[in-house]
């Protein structure tokens, strides 16, 4: 079946009565004291792809692409969407300023967000509606970074350009009508990842980050946790898969301890407070319940939520599935009442 009628197949799937889901879904999957949401558990069933699946690379790009939009909020109309570009360490960065109408035209809030996709897939248009609906609710602007991928890009390339994201847009803050004191960080999976990096990196800057909000994040490619092993297979995204993504982004094996790579090996004292959104059936929950605690540890101001039913990245559907409406509802009102 083609993508654009599958969109809507999945659109109308999720409409169904939820005993009729129940039905349909089987037993409801319960792991480590944890029951799966039956609307998720449906759309893992019939819309993931088989368990073990490996794609290419660009498979896994033409399908973050295609489906990242799927089941997301409706298009806001009222949030303006402007391209900008700045220079980075390896050449231009393109980026998307999406900026609600009722903003300040001056010392506006803003969130930089980072994609998800292991640093190998995601993109602008996998992200745009996420983006968009992010900048209505949370009532803020949200500039999207187009940072470079893996393995045509290995680290640190990548990771350079968002950090060099959050420089620019201090730089420019006054052109872009931006107040650089109100510069939060956001991104999911390997987004989250380079949220983290970049406000550990500019903790001590002029204007350092002040809040970072990390969805479902990925955070040490040194070692697997007991999620990864609890979660290999059948949630979406299988510890195969991060496995995949890991050897493709690594420049060496080394780089896996490089706080760089992987901040919770990082030092986190001083860094900007944090919202952290992990799901319960993902093989990156374990690492993100431990970042949450190096950072209370450290005397981080941090909220960390952990929805028990939904899979990675719920980012991506919050607009059909209403455990993560939830969800998506409670991060933007964290937006607007911290940044």
């Amino acid at each position: 079946m083609a993508s654009s009628h599958l969109k809507w197949v999945a659109r109308a799937a999720c409409r169904l009565p939820l005993p009729i889901m129940k039905l349909l879904s089987g037993k409801p999957a319960q792991i480590d004291g944890r029951q799966l949401d039956p609307v998720v558990q449906f759309m893992v069933r019939y819309f993931a792809e088989p368990p073990g699946t490996l794609a290419s690379v660009q498979e896994t790009r033409d399908g973050f692409d295609v489906q990242g939009n799927w089941l997301t909020h409706p298009p806001e109309p009222s949030v303006r969407i402007e391209a900008w570009s700045f220079q980075g360490p390896a050449g231009e960065v393109r980026c998307e300023i999406h900026r609600p109408a009722s903003l300040p035209a001056k010392d506006a809030p803003v969130l930089i967000f980072f994609h998800g996709g292991g640093h190998v897939a995601g993109s602008l248009d996998s992200h745009r509606d996420v983006c968009r609906q992010l900048a209505h609710d949370g009532r803020c602007a949200v500039i999207a970074v187009d940072y470079r991928l893996a393995p045509e890009h290995r680290f640190p390339v990548g990771i350079n350009d968002c950090i060099a994201a959050f420089d620019s847009v201090v730089a420019n803050a006054e052109m872009l009508g931006i107040d650089p004191a109100r510069i939060g960080l956001g991104g999911d999976s390997a987004g989250g990842n380079a949220a983290a990096v970049v406000a550990q990196q500019r903790r001590k800057a002029a204007f350092p980050p002040r809040l970072q909000m990390l969805w479902v994040p990925w955070l040490d490619m040194s070692k697997q946790s007991r999620s990864y092993q609890l979660f290999a297979e059948g949630f979406f995204l299988e510890k195969a898969k991060m496995e995949w993504y890991t050897d493709l982004y690594l420049s060496k094996p080394d780089d896996a301890l490089d706080p760089m790579a992987s901040p919770l090996l990082g030092d986190v004292d001083g860094v900007c407070p944090a919202v952290l959104l992990i799901a319960g059936f993902d093989p990156l929950r374990d690492e993100g319940l431990a970042y949450g605690e190096k950072l209370k540890a450290a005397g981080v101001p941090t909220v960390v939520r952990l929805f028990d039913g939904l899979v990675h990245p719920f980012i991506n559907v919050a607009g059909y599935v209403p455990a993560a409406n939830a969800a998506f509802s409670e991060a933007t009102r964290y937006l607007r009442e911290r940044l």
